[in-house]
C-alpha cells in the first residue's frame, strides 16, 4: 500500500506564494520522478513540474518563471515552491510519484487527493 499526502494549499492573494509538499508512504522501493499537476474546474489536469530522483526538473511553459520544483529522496518528499502567483493558478494540485514496491516490481505511478489553491485577485 502507498500513499501521497499533499499539503500546504490555501487561499492567498495575487503576487503571493504558496509551498506545497507532498509525502509519499508505504511499500515503496524506489521513486523514479515525482511530480506535480493542477485541474481547475471545467479544465483537465495538466502537468505543473515533474523531478526526476537525480533531480532534473521540466516545468510547464505557464510557471517556469514563478514556480520551483524540489525533492528530498530520504524523506520521500516533494515539494512545490510557487511565488508571483496569479487568479489563473487557482487549481487543486495533485501530487503524482512514479515508484516500484519490490526490487523486481514494475514501475507503477500513483497520485494524492490533491490540495487546493486558490489566488485572489
Amino acid at each position: 500500500q502507498v500513499q501521497l499526502v499533499e499539503s500546504g494549499g490555501g487561499l492567498v492573494q495575487a503576487g503571493g506564494s504558496l509551498r506545497l509538499s507532498c509525502v509519499a508512504s508505504g511499500s515503496i522501493f524506489s521513486i523514479n520522478t515525482m511530480g506535480w499537476y493542477r485541474q481547475a474546474p471545467g479544465e483537465q489536469r495538466e502537468l505543473v513540474a515533474t523531478i526526476t530522483s537525480g533531480g532534473r526538473t521540466n516545468y510547464a511553459d505557464s510557471v517556469k518563471d514563478r514556480i520551483t520544483i524540489s525533492r528530498d529522496n530520504i524523506k520521500n518528499t516533494v515539494y512545490l515552491q510557487m511565488n508571483s502567483l496569479k487568479p489563473e493558478d487557482t487549481a487543486v494540485y495533485y501530487c503524482k510519484a512514479i515508484l516500484r514496491t519490490g526490487a523486481g516490481s514494475s514501475t507503477f505511478q500513483y497520485w494524492g487527493q490533491g490540495t487546493q489553491v486558490t489566488v485572489s485577485s
